[in-house]
């Protein structure tokens, strides 16, 4: 980056800034009460994402048969409107009052009442009640949390019974309020069968969307379960489109969760952020959200009679925490590296943009500066986006980031119809100039840049007014 000027930096945007985003934050476990959410809704907006993830909580909602206490959620959801942030609602999870082995499990977690009348009947009501209390404020509503796991479908998992399960409740959201965008799978594990066997009961007739979950140090495998979750999705409604509803990695190692036995660091947690929700971004999902806003348990296979089965600790939060001894989130909720990553994010990609082609050819030219050959376009991941004054394209080489710290150069080729053109890195949020000696006036709008920085984290060309 030494050969080039630097010229600013990103202008922080906060959440009631922007009008339109693409990126949504996790927020959580807040069923189960699991860290204090008063101390997280101004630092999320600092963020600049415009939609949050919650957990309904049928639990610790209806603790008495047809009585629904929603105060809790009612707390989160008005805080986040006030904050000109979407909440989005997962309803979920079981509850004890209607289904047996829900008694013993922390926040009935995995249990789908799907076994008898009553629990349907039950189940209907409440999705009923919360789609009805929120309308207006919350607009999207997903079915379950990832049924193709065993921790959450606990009796065994069961894709006929996701998919009718799926159908009815998907159903009674547009029977209550037929503006809702309803969402189904929720799917975890790269299983086409599972899916598929899903869809095969009608479940996607009164579904917006399919979401999934993707854990990845590789954000390489992204591209090719988009590309087949979609495929299959049209076959059964060609209108369905697809949600990335978490994604995620930890901040140290020896903890909780997905991809819990990596060494991880906050640095490569920030690395890793950036790497998979720009990736998300590419595959144009409807938007992408990465879990989680908070350090906390994950509480998936808790015994209620068994405190320390659910004192399992997961640090994937861009806000980091301690823990007090029935395992809630403490402290101040410091701001990882991640979250400033996430910040410039939300702020590059603020507003209406979409996919485009631009006419680039990468060059691999040598180069003293690393006396080697720079690199090919097919050793990256690239692409493009416009929207009204700009365009940008963005690359970054995909080296394993729990390994290597890598950095190089490449020579472009391209045509812009914007003079104005200039490189910024998400990860600090620095704006660079393209010095003169670097860029070639071939004319008629066709450029070459030579010895084009190239990191293991997204870079961002931009063409004149992209950054807005």
């Amino acid at each position: 980056m030494e050969q080039l000027k630097k010229i600013g930096t990103i202008q922080p945007k906060r959440s009631s800034d922007i009008q339109s985003s693409k990126i949504s934050l996790g927020f959580e476990k807040l069923d189960r009460d699991v860290f204090d959410p008063r101390k997280a809704y101004d630092k999320v907006a600092e963020c600049g994402v415009k939609k949050v993830r919650l957990q309904s909580g049928w639990a610790r909602t209806e603790k008495e048969k047809g009585v629904y206490d929603f105060a809790w959620l009612d707390e989160i959801v008005d805080n986040f409107v006030q904050r000109s942030i979407e909440p989005w609602i997962c309803l979920c999870y079981g509850n004890p009052l209607y289904t047996e082995a829900a008694k013993q499990v922390f926040g009935a977690v995995g249990c789908p009442p799907i076994f008898t009348e009553e629990e349907k009947t039950a189940w209907i009501s409440y999705v009923k009640a919360v789609v009805r209390r929120y309308k207006g404020k919350v607009n999207y509503f997903e079915v379950w949390n990832e049924p193709d796991g065993t921790w959450c479908w606990k009796h065994g998992v069961n894709a006929t019974e996701l998919g009718e399960f799926t159908l009815e409740t998907a159903r009674a959201v547009k029977e209550e309020n037929p503006d809702a965008k309803t969402i189904g799978g929720v799917v975890c594990l790269r299983a086409l069968s599972f899916l598929n066997t899903a869809f095969k009961t009608g479940m996607g007739e009164y579904l917006d969307f399919i979401s999934f979950h993707e854990y990845t140090h590789d954000e390489r495998n992204v591209f090719e379960k988009v590309e087949s979750y979609r495929a299959l999705a049209k076959r059964y409604n060609p209108n369905i489109e697809l949600i990335q509803g978490e994604s995620g990695s930890q901040s140290k190692g020896n903890g909780h969760g997905a991809l819990w036995t990596g060494a991880w660091t906050e640095e490569i947690q920030a690395k890793q952020l950036a790497r998979h929700t720009i990736a998300d971004l590419l595959t144009d999902v409807h938007f992408t959200s990465y879990f989680s806003c908070m350090d906390m348990i994950e509480a998936l296979n808790g015994d209620i009679n068994n405190k320390a089965s659910y004192l399992d600790y997961g640090y994937f939060g861009i806000l980091g925490a301690d823990f007090d001894e029935d395992g809630r989130s403490t402290g101040e909720y410091y701001r990882k590296p991640s979250y400033y990553v996430l910040q410039n994010i939300c702020s590059v990609f603020a507003e209406k943009f979409s996919l485009c082609k631009q006419p680039i050819f990468v060059h691999s030219e040598y180069s003293n500066r690393i006396f080697d050959n720079q690199l090919h376009r097919y050793e990256m991941i690239s692409g493009s986006f416009e929207r009204e004054g700009g365009k940008a394209f963005v690359y970054w080489y995909p080296s394993n980031i729990m390994t290597t710290s890598y950095r190089s150069l490449l020579t472009m080729e391209f045509y812009t119809e914007y003079r104005d053109i200039k490189l910024i890195d998400v990860m600090d949020g620095s704006i660079y100039e393209i010095p003169e000696n670097l860029l070639e006036d071939k004319g008629d709008g066709v450029y070459i840049i030579r010895e084009l920085p190239v990191k293991d984290t997204p870079l961002i060309l931009t063409f004149g007014d992209f950054l807005i």
